[in-house]
């Protein structure tokens, strides 16, 4: 067998992914056969690295870890899942999406909290019961 192969270390240290994470991703299938030596050791090669790099992106792009092993399925089917596979990242996107709207309306609530600090949280805080760590009433 000919190639460069890098083993599971080196590949980690190159992509920024843990050992586990690479192992994870081998064993639910978003890295599909790894090269492995006569001794089972993992030696990766560069269309191993190639798969890593892809996952990395699409990982960094907010596709979650479901939806991209079900991209790698389709796309180990063929050419035939084009269409399949890029309604998955539209999902993606439109999940993205609507987590940022709620993430912002969260950031508006927080940021009005911050500003009236003083004139709302604080008097409001005042009609709490204060008690101490055993219970008694300050």
């Amino acid at each position: 067998m000919g190639g460069n192969f890098m083993t599971i270390g080196e590949v980690a240290r190159k992509y920024g992914l843990s050992v586990d994470t690479l192992r994870y991703y081998e064993r639910i299938g978003l890295i599909p056969n790894v090269h492995r030596s006569e001794s089972r050791i993992r030696n990766y090669s560069d269309e191993d690295c190639n798969w890593v790099e892809f996952i990395k992106c699409m990982r960094n792009a907010g596709v979650q870890i479901e939806a991209l092993t079900e991209y790698v399925a389709l796309f180990q089917q063929g050419e035939s899942t084009h269409f399949e596979r890029k309604q998955i990242l539209i999902t993606q996107r439109d999940q993205l999406a609507q987590r940022i709207a709620e993430m912002k309306a969260t950031l508006k609530r927080l940021n009005f909290k911050i500003d009236n600090y003083d004139q709302h949280i604080v008097p409001a805080q005042k009609k709490l019961k204060k008690t101490n760590k055993k219970g008694v009433l300050l």
